[in-house]
């Protein structure tokens, strides 16, 4: 059986430790080297750039987020350990894990490692399609002949190098699309490479939860659940039309993926279509000052990753989720786009307002219809004669950060 060591990158027949190195880090697959379609995903992103900025936190766990009525936004797999989630209240964080070191997080350093990590990537294969700032999918088919060594010797040897030269580990899945391709990178975390190939995807996935379907979160695994489909097998038993009937679009991608079936091309010509940040509170929640400061830090990330991308958007959307599961949404269009986190987080504020369905569970927000941001917030507000100045004070904030570093300086609202 192929088999691959990923300490010296050696070839050969499958053993307990590698016979050019003795490195026990070795894999092998029947497909190993015949896959090309992969998913990288950084471990505990933010957490590992931290902790490599500050070695003393090494062998710490780590939560990255705000104060103690602020959320989790990551934690390093120490924490995790302890039972600590995304989205988690800070305070019930601290209880599970009170020796644990809080860190504020740094976007525009995680954006600089993220490209950094990217230019990697780019070296390997041009079809590259960013899913978020620690994650990407990569096709590296027909890169054999240009590289000398098949895709799993090159993804392996990414992983080494994002590692020794970045400071920042990954996993790797590797299979014959896009998303198995994903699955896989998520069964062996943290530094783990997974392969999921043709021949054994039936019986991979049979008895498979469908949860590990990406997008499938807890409404729609409620719909499958009241349907009686909890695991692929259960999915197997319907016919592609009942599917279509119950479920609409989504039953028909559901009778795909059951099979395995993805035709998903890697695209690195996929033009973003929005910037959004959301969060799911652990417990659902109804006052007004904690989703107030929950607001201007998702406006502040949106307007973060606008800016890092030279863009703005000509429509603002906010996203509610009640206590009843219920998707609640507004927009408003704008005569002029922004990328301002005051802006952002003044409109999304009054379509807030608007809204009167608390408790929730979650809540998000977002830009889309977007251009680039040499054509935005450009007119005056004639209606907010401060409007300008705060923009100013802005744009200010922005040159120190970039220079000082993303916590040099805060508005009061986000310690809320």
């Amino acid at each position: 059986m192929p088999a691959l060591c990923r300490t010296c990158f050696h070839q050969y027949d499958q053993g307990a430790r590698c016979p050019a190195c003795g490195s026990p880090r070795v894999m092998s697959h029947p497909e190993l080297f015949e896959l090309s379609i992969a998913h990288m995903d950084c471990d505990a992103f933010y957490a590992s750039v931290e902790k490599r900025d500050n070695p003393a936190l090494r062998d710490k766990p780590v939560i990255i987020g705000g104060g103690r009525r602020g959320v989790v936004s990551t934690a390093c797999y120490i924490a995790r350990i302890k039972g600590v989630r995304s989205a988690m209240p800070m305070f019930q964080a601290l209880k599970l894990c009170p020796e644990a070191e809080v860190v504020r997080g740094r976007m525009d350093v995680y954006v600089s490692v993220s490209r950094q990590i990217r230019a990697l990537m780019e070296e390997l294969t041009p079809a590259i399609e960013p899913l978020s700032l620690d994650e990407a999918f990569l096709d590296l088919t027909g890169t054999e002949k240009l590289h000398h060594a098949p895709p799993a010797v090159m993804l392996a040897r990414l992983v080494n190098r994002m590692e020794s030269e970045i400071g920042i580990s990954g996993s790797i899945g590797l299979s014959h699309n896009k998303f198995l391709a994903k699955v896989a990178s998520d069964l062996d975390k943290p530094r783990g490479f997974s392969v999921i190939g043709k021949a054994e995807t039936d019986d991979f996935l049979r008895d498979r939860p469908v949860s590990l379907i990406w997008g499938v979160g807890a409404v729609t695994r409620e719909s499958l659940e009241k349907a009686g489909i909890r695991t692929f097998a259960d999915l197997l038993r319907w016919d592609r039309q009942d599917l279509h009937a119950r479920f609409g679009s989504m039953g028909d991608r559901l009778w795909h993926l059951a099979r395995g079936q993805d035709r998903r091309r890697v695209s690195s010509q996929e033009p973003v279509k929005g910037i959004s940040n959301e969060t799911t509170f652990h417990d659902d929640t109804a006052d007004a000052d904690l989703l107030d400061g929950h607001l201007w830090r998702m406006a502040e990330k949106v307007s973060d990753r606008a800016k890092a991308k030279q863009i703005a958007g000509r429509v603002v959307t906010l996203k509610l989720k009640t206590a009843k599961f219920k998707i609640v949404t507004r927009r408003q269009s704008l005569r002029d786009p922004t990328q301002l986190a005051d802006r952002i987080y003044r409109i999304a504020r009054d379509l807030m307002s608007s809204v009167n369905e608390g408790p929730y569970r979650l809540l998000g927000v977002g830009i889309s219809d977007l251009i680039p941001q040499d054509d935005a917030d450009r007119t005056p507000d004639l209606l907010d004669p401060d409007a300008a100045k705060r923009t100013e004070a802005e744009r200010a904030t922005d040159k120190i950060r970039e220079k000082f570093g993303h916590d040099a300086i805060k508005k009061g609202r986000s310690l809320r």
